[in-house]
């Protein structure tokens, strides 16, 4: 169980505007984390097509950032990060299946996609979520702001979609060549 003195500067949630400022934070949090960890992806990646998406989603996630800016601005707030524990896992996972898949780029490459979807996920969940409350508490501008990271979230997501039948063709092989060979 998290305790609160676990997470300093957190206080109680009192109400709906707490609440959407809370999560807010959480995924300001979660965008830092993962524009790191994308350009640690994009540097890993030697397939072409996911490096180019990954280069843009990239470019997009620095707009995404300034875009939570401008939110917490509107909402008269400086930005704060909130620890986001959902993204410092899915990130832990992509590091560790980076470092088991090191010597099989390929497959490396699948789980470089792989990752990329899951986060992709989370992200169009939290959006969501802040959209439908932002419009609760009257915030346009800020519903705006939300909804062009959304829609970038979710094209991302659909080019990754699309992407992974060629990279697990690829992965499979890859695979069948190098068992060829060592027969």
């Amino acid at each position: 169980m998290v305790q609160l003195s676990e997470r300093p500067g957190t206080k109680k949630i009192a109400n709906l505007r707490d609440k959407f400022l809370y999560e807010l934070g959480g995924i300001y949090d979660a965008e830092h984390r993962f524009l790191e960890a994308q350009q640690l992806m994009w540097q890993c990646s030697q397939h072409n097509q996911l490096k180019s998406l990954l280069e843009t989603h990239i470019r997009e996630t620095e707009q995404q950032i300034r875009n939570l800016e401008q939110a917490f601005s509107n909402l008269g707030q400086q930005p704060q990060r909130v620890t986001c524990d959902a993204a410092a896992g899915l990130i832990s996972d992509a590091q560790k299946l980076t470092l088991l898949t090191a010597d099989s780029p390929k497959i490396l490459e699948l789980g470089v996609a792989g990752a990329q979807a899951k986060v992709e996920q989370l992200e169009i969940a939290c959006y969501r979520g802040l959209i439908k409350v932002a419009q609760e508490i009257g915030q346009n501008e800020v519903v705006k702001l939300l909804q062009q990271n959304l829609q970038q979230e979710e094209q991302t997501a659909q080019k990754i979609e699309q992407h992974m039948p060629q990279l697990l063709q690829e992965a499979k092989s890859a695979q069948s060549s190098s068992g060829n060979k060592s027969r």
